[in-house]
């Protein structure tokens, strides 16, 4: 019984100097963990501490080149920084992205594209020399524009269900001008699937002659962006048929969204910025509620609805789950379909 009585004493002394290790270990974790967290506070706070560059990785002049400089200049001003905007065109907008995987994670450095880029390019382009998806960390979408499907003039339909029972009757696939391998490309394979009918996708290097070859007739139909495109349906060189937004897009309210025939289809131009992943998740938030700030300012408003474009609103965790569910879908779009970039 002795015996037994010591072991039993020992046992609860040990038990003892256990629990008072782990509460000690617990502590100094929780110490660890809040001097990071007010470290990442810090830096939000002081954020931005220089000057600001936004990266787009076309040339000037483009949807992302102007949606960057609405941003930067809103961003300055807020931010008493300058944000400067540095174009750094080359391989497909990889090279610029690239340029900000590389840079200082700590939010100063930002890429500002269609997150197409970034989404698709895994499948389409397995040789990167860069991993988007690991090395690029995403902040915020602020913009969305639609594509829009337009038809020839010469075609005899005029609205979405005359023009699919158009495409249907035919004995050969209609045409539709696209830049192959790019979202409107793979847009329209999954459209014309959904609606029940082939298409005929010809190849060409940029949207500006896809539009000018519709104008003239050569091709039948385009999916092409609303920016670029609607100038030339308000002046009657083709006709517009639907939209690719979730619902009726608010700048042409009368036009039918795809979505109505294919639930969930949505295809267009989401403008969105990211960083060089490690950057402190304090500063992704602070930039992600700055520019959702700004988009929501009547001011910028109306400019988003001039370029026809409408602000949008997600969390930066929120955006990281449209991108991987986004990288996903398209993924398999690309694989189904045998995708190759000519």
């Amino acid at each position: 019984m002795h015996q037994y009585r010591v072991f039993d004493a020992c046992t609860l002394h040990f038990k003892s100097l256990i629990a008072t290790c782990l509460a000690i270990v617990v502590a100094l974790v929780g110490l660890g963990t809040g001097r990071s967290a007010l470290a990442q506070t810090g830096a939000a706070a002081t954020f931005p501490e220089r000057q600001v560059r936004i990266v787009v990785p076309f040339p000037a002049g483009g949807a992302s080149d102007i949606v960057a400089r609405l941003f930067a200049k809103e961003l300055g001003e807020a931010w008493k920084q300058t944000v400067l905007v540095e174009n750094k065109p080359g391989a497909s907008g990889h090279l610029g992205a690239q340029y900000v995987a590389n840079a200082k994670p700590d939010g100063h450095t930002l890429v500002l594209a269609d997150m197409s880029t970034f989404t698709m390019s895994p499948a389409l382009m397995p040789g990167l020399t860069y991993n988007p998806g690991k090395e690029l960390t995403p902040v915020v979408i602020a913009a969305f524009s639609p594509h829009i499907l337009v038809v020839k003039n010469q075609m005899p339909v005029n609205n979405f269900d005359e023009f699919i029972a158009y495409a249907k009757a035919q004995k050969y696939p209609l045409s539709s001008g696209v830049t192959l391998g790019t979202a409107v490309h793979l847009a329209g394979i999954v459209m014309s699937q959904g609606l029940g009918f082939e298409m005929n996708f010809i190849g060409y290097k940029g949207g500006a002659q896809v539009v000018s070859d519709l104008a003239g007739g050569q091709i039948d139909s385009a999916l092409n962006s609303f920016l670029a495109t609607y100038g030339m349906v308000k002046a009657g060189n083709f006709k517009l048929i639907a939209v690719a937004s979730p619902k009726r897009f608010s700048q042409i309210p009368d036009t039918p969204a795809i979505s109505e025939k294919i639930p969930d289809f949505v295809t267009g131009s989401f403008q969105g910025m990211m960083t060089a992943t490690g950057t402190p998740p304090a500063i992704i938030e602070k930039i992600n509620a700055e520019v959702q700030r700004i988009a929501a300012t009547p001011e910028v408003q109306k400019r988003l609805t001039e370029l026809g474009s409408d602000a949008v609103t997600l969390s930066p965790k929120e955006v990281q789950q449209w991108i991987s569910d986004q990288t996903a879908f398209w993924g398999k779009v690309i694989k189904d379909n045998n995708v190759k970039l000519q």
